[in-house]
């Protein structure tokens, strides 16, 4: 860090659990819902006489994360109560959890977690409507799981690829979409600089909602804190909670940042006592945990020596890898076939279906079909151009790339006999470029290559057609 700083962060991150209802009610949890104060009920809306009863499923989504984080699960764990007031908070207080959360512990790549809990969702505020604000309550009550790591991050890249990992966690485990375009989940950093050991005065930065922001937002606010200390003499940092305003790039003060007996925790009377390993299978759940994102990062390594960008792009989209997986199948797991397969699968297909899909069509093609496509590359019955082309009509159409080839007259033309009739005839009709190659030049010979091409339509091997090209060129009998 500049100037002789560490940077030292610690992340907080929401993400709101797919689960069917609400966490202490039967109200619908909907993201999707776009009519205000559809999903209510008197529970979420705490009327007077209401009950909270929780939300199982989310204790259970909690405790998967738990075991993949390789955290200890709370034999005994209890919800309580936050107070503050807020208006988007129906009750006047939270049901979160303080003294005794779900998970304590665990690790993330290479990031220590100091505990994971559980917790309900606010409600939305809506402030562009002039002199007066709207609350969409629909939020309130959702299921909200709160993990916090240890002050151990030292950067903002390493605080980024954190919550990316994080995010690609929770969907492998499908406890979450964690979509932060859509607040599904939400990343606040708390950060503090210093030139000696002990930490310097904390700073929280809220309303992170992309990887980018929370790397932005986290070298702003650090760059900030070391022009204070040594710009402005006589200033120091204050704890306090800042925003991040994507528009300016920058943070700006929010509030003083409250300490934990702010918020007067105290046990949630309204709800029982939960003693976990009696009410869950812990170790069948362990049992039934799939593949971790780390886990297949190490396999696709090893088993099929692909890039470790592409590999990225896998462990990204799990629906992706699985069928990748389907199409490693069908090419009988030979390494120098997955290689070929993913190249056109990263660098075209993705491209291909992304465009589609606006239509509505189908996303991939069929295993067996891609599969084919790939075979008949490698056995250089289509080149590189022509195995593009259909790709792109496999996403459009998923049709027998072989008859698609056929139809189109695209399969690879190695008919020597057929080659030379067709190079005869741009040898003739283009003299001038003939002369500048006898002259010494090489450009003449790829344009003479590409007109071949084109008379058939990509479909000739671009090897076969330089030789006899050459052949011709220079006055020597073509082979028979």
């Amino acid at each position: 860090m500049e100037k002789g700083y560490e940077i030292t962060i610690g992340l907080e991150i929401h993400a709101e659990l797919k689960t069917k209802t609400k966490m202490f009610c039967a109200c619908q949890n909907d993201p999707d819902e776009t009519r205000p104060n559809v999903n209510i009920c008197p529970v979420c809306m705490a009327h007077p006489g209401t009950l909270p009863v929780a939300n199982k499923k989310a204790i259970e989504y909690v405790i998967k994360v738990g075991l993949a984080l390789d955290g200890k699960i709370a034999d005994f764990s209890e919800f309580d109560r936050k107070n503050y007031f807020y208006p988007d908070i129906p009750k006047g207080y939270q049901i979160s959890q303080y003294k005794y959360p779900i998970i304590s512990g665990g690790k993330l790549n290479g990031v220590d977690i100091t505990r994971v809990h559980l917790e309900e969702d606010t409600g939305i505020s809506i402030h562009n409507k002039g002199d007066y604000s709207l609350i969409d309550f629909n939020r309130a009550g959702v299921p909200l799981m709160e993990l916090v790591t240890e002050p151990v991050i030292h950067s903002a890249e390493e605080a980024r690829n954190f919550a990316r990992e994080l995010q690609i966690l929770l969907r492998y485990l499908d406890v979450s979409e964690a979509n932060m375009e859509k607040g599904e989940m939400r990343v606040e950093a708390n950060i503090s600089v210093s030139k000696e050991k002990n930490l310097g005065t904390k700073v929280e930065v809220k309303n992170l909602n992309s990887f980018k922001s929370v790397e932005r937002a986290i070298n702003y606010e650090a760059e900030r804190m070391i022009n204070l200390l040594e710009n402005e003499k006589g200033n120091e940092i204050i704890q306090e909670t800042r925003g991040w305003d994507e528009n300016k790039q920058k943070t700006f003060s929010q509030r003083s940042k409250e300490s934990s007996h702010d918020y007067r925790y105290f046990p949630e009377p309204d709800l029982p006592k939960m003693y976990l390993h009696k009410a869950f299978d812990i170790k069948k759940m362990e049992k039934e945990l799939p593949e971790m994102p780390w886990e297949k990062r190490e396999r696709y390594q090893k088993d099929f020596e692909i890039k470790d960008e592409d590999i990225e792009i896998f462990i990204n989209d799990p629906n992706l890898a699985k069928w990748f997986e389907d199409v490693i199948k069908e090419l009988g797991g030979k390494k120098e076939l997955i290689k070929i397969a993913s190249n056109y699968i990263t660098n075209d297909m993705i491209g291909f279906s992304e465009t589609v899909m606006v239509a509505g069509t189908t996303k991939y093609p069929t295993p067996k079909n891609f599969a084919k496509l790939i075979f008949m590359n490698f056995d250089k019955k289509i080149n590189s151009a022509v195995t593009k082309k259909l790709l792109g009509n496999l996403v459009t159409f998923d049709e027998d790339p072989e008859k698609l080839a056929r139809e189109d007259g695209l399969l690879q033309e190695s008919d020597e006999g057929k080659l030379k009739e067709i190079i005869e005839e741009i040898i003739k009709n283009n003299p001038k470029v003939v002369e500048d190659y006898k002259k010494g030049k090489e450009t003449p010979l790829q344009f003479l290559v590409g007109q071949v091409m084109k008379e058939t339509k990509g479909s000739a091997n671009p090897q076969i057609v330089s030789e006899l090209l050459k052949n011709f060129l220079n006055k020597k009998t073509p082979r028979d």
